[in-house]
């Protein structure tokens, strides 16, 4: 199976915990526990917790262009 890499989600505002895991190294549980905790920038959308993109480069101290 194709590995979520950062040139993956550069056009897209969001992902899912699974696809932020993925991108991380981590685990299914690990990521949830880690947005559970604040550790993960996440949001909640009804029952679905999402990683907005943005704040997830901002966390891993990525670079982005301004818009």
């Amino acid at each position: 199976p194709h590995r979520l890499g950062l040139d993956d989600i550069e056009t897209r505002l969001t992902l899912s915990i699974e696809e932020a895991a993925s991108l991380l190294g981590l685990g299914r549980t690990a990521a949830y526990e880690a947005a559970r905790r604040g550790e993960l920038p996440s949001r909640r959308l009804g029952r679905r917790v999402i990683v907005p993109v943005p704040a997830l480069l901002e966390w891993l101290g990525v670079p982005t262009p301004a818009v």
